[in-house]
């Protein structure tokens, strides 16, 4: 299905991690215009952005930790966006070169899809945590409140 959506609407980007390395880093720079709580918000879903490339160096047998701090390197320069994880060799390469491609509408969904789930569940977490600001512990049983009427201690 991919490979049809690929030809179908015609524009592709470069797989192997390597766009998910590219948009952290623009996502970085942006950041650092920002400041605050944003600013953490912002480099925390660049981090999460890496975990692509992350997970496939480490299935690749590579080091994670290396591979994403040289994938950063090779970004950083101007003929190193489309550098990315290539598994089979267990090494850094040039996906657009080596013709490793993802269509752009099914990336494009992913990540949006990523960012809606995080959204709800910081939503979530506001309410519940909105929800417990106030109250205090529950009685325990039997002492008022704790259990419907009736329903104290036997």
């Amino acid at each position: 299905m991919a490979t049809a959506t690929a030809i179908k609407d015609g524009r592709v980007v470069a797989g192997g991690g390597s766009i998910e390395v590219e948009i952290a880093m623009q996502l970085r720079d942006y950041a650092k215009t920002i400041g605050g709580r944003e600013q953490l918000a912002i480099e925390g879903f660049a981090n999460t952005l890496e975990e692509i490339p992350r997970t496939l160096a480490e299935t690749a047998g590579m080091n994670p930790l290396d591979t994403i701090v040289d994938l950063r390197s090779k970004h950083a320069g101007k003929t190193g966006k489309t550098i990315g994880v290539d598994v089979l060799k267990a090494k850094l390469s040039d996906m657009k070169a080596m013709h490793v491609i993802e269509p752009l509408s099914i990336k494009t969904q992913a990540i949006t899809s990523g960012a809606e789930v995080a959204e709800m569940i910081l939503r979530i977490d506001d309410i519940i945590a909105g929800s417990s600001k106030g109250k205090g512990a529950m009685p325990p049983p039997g002492m008022g409140g704790g259990m419907p009427p009736g329903m104290g201690m036997m």
